[in-house]
């Protein structure tokens, strides 16, 4: 969506600026502006020119289209340089939660609107952000398990950081969360109704140049509005007691003893996800809890997509969900008792050449 009149620049990712404010504006709507290698690397230029121009104050990102922000990364290109061994799956990754760790460290105000869907790639664009903005259509998820993956571009500092078991209830089931839901899970900071988004987006670019984070702040939260409220306020307990366990079986064992509709949602759906995926994105959480900062899970995501590669549920997984468009995927194993701890810990070794260093 386009909230100021200004000429941006470039193809999949516009840029440019407006006063004090740089601008990067994601620009693949067809595909709900899902993320590529080349989209990636626009982002890290962009990003490089604003740090070391002083007289930006501050970065503003957003998406071009009705749709959403950002769907996630390109997983049909992922699933045939993955199939044919090019290397451009795992350079995609790579340098995509390079930038996931350069947004949480980035030296100046850092603004995402996350109007629409927001899922995947999209929170790795936005949920590191230091100004993360949810409007009234925002859809956020981490649907990952769901194509036999598992959440990553930083993901999983942020789910095993929320409240309570908001996290592991977000990671295993993929579900959407609309925007007050995003707030009390962490993902975003406050809500601003689309009708002011334009106004604000005005407002940013008319800070000066010495603008401070507080100054930012305090713009943004002129027009920010209590979010509506969503399912987790009510169903906060039974999140808290189903999830709490370190292992799927004994969360499925918790929610079949709830004689609630939401628990047996929860495990109806998460029964649709890869087996695999579901031991593989509990053990990155729970492990996500004792790291001590956001870089260390994205090198932790990236060793584990050196298995993930070669894992067949990631390719049944898109090909059921975006080639052949079945909605049925063939899990391999079929059954939670049937993924054992070699096939966890097969995810956890160490690759040759690190994300950073």
């Amino acid at each position: 969506m386009r909230y100021l009149t200004t000429d941006l620049v470039g193809e999949e990712v516009l840029t440019g600026r407006t006063g004090a404010l740089g601008l990067i504006a994601l620009n693949r709507p067809r595909v709900i502006n899902s993320l590529s290698l080349n989209m990636v690397r626009r982002i890290e230029t962009a990003l490089d020119g604003f740090e070391a121009d002083r007289s930006i104050a501050a970065v503003l990102v957003t998406g071009e289209g009705e749709r959403g922000f950002c769907a996630g990364g390109d997983i049909r290109v992922l699933y045939e340089s993955g199939r044919s061994g090019d290397p451009e799956a795992a350079d995609f990754l790579r340098e995509e939660y390079r930038l996931n760790g350069r947004i949480g460290c980035y030296p100046k105000p850092y603004v995402v609107i996350m109007d629409g869907i927001t899922m995947g790639g999209g929170v790795g664009l936005s949920g590191h952000a230091s100004h993360r903005i949810v409007t009234d259509t925002t859809k956020l998820a981490m649907p990952e398990t769901g194509i036999g993956f598992f959440p990553d571009v930083g993901a999983t500092w942020l789910l095993s950081h929320t409240p309570g078991e908001l996290g592991t209830y977000m990671g295993l089931t993929g579900e959407p969360i609309g925007p007050g839901d995003a707030i009390a899970a962490g993902f975003a900071d406050c809500f601003v109704p689309s009708a002011n988004l334009t106004t604000l987006a005005e407002r940013l670019a008319a800070l000066p140049v010495g603008a401070d984070a507080k100054a930012v702040s305090d713009v943004i939260e002129t027009f920010a509005t209590p979010a509506p409220q969503g399912q987790f306020a009510a169903n906060r307990a039974l999140i808290d007691r189903c999830f709490a366990f370190d292992t799927v079986e004994k969360i499925f064992a918790a929610l079949d003893a709830e004689d609630n509709d939401f628990a047996a949602k929860a495990k109806a759906t998460m029964l649709t996800k890869s087996p695999t995926s579901l031991k593989v994105t509990l053990a990155l959480l729970r492990a996500g809890r004792t790291s001590p900062d956001l870089e260390t899970c994205l090198a932790r995501e990236f060793t584990a997509t050196a298995q993930i590669l070669k894992t067949p549920d990631f390719y049944e997984g898109i090909r059921a969900a975006i080639i052949d468009k079945d909605r049925n995927p063939q899990w391999s194993p079929a059954r939670l008792d049937d993924v054992g701890p070699d096939i966890v810990e097969a995810f956890f070794q160490p690759r040759p050449q690190p994300l950073f260093g």
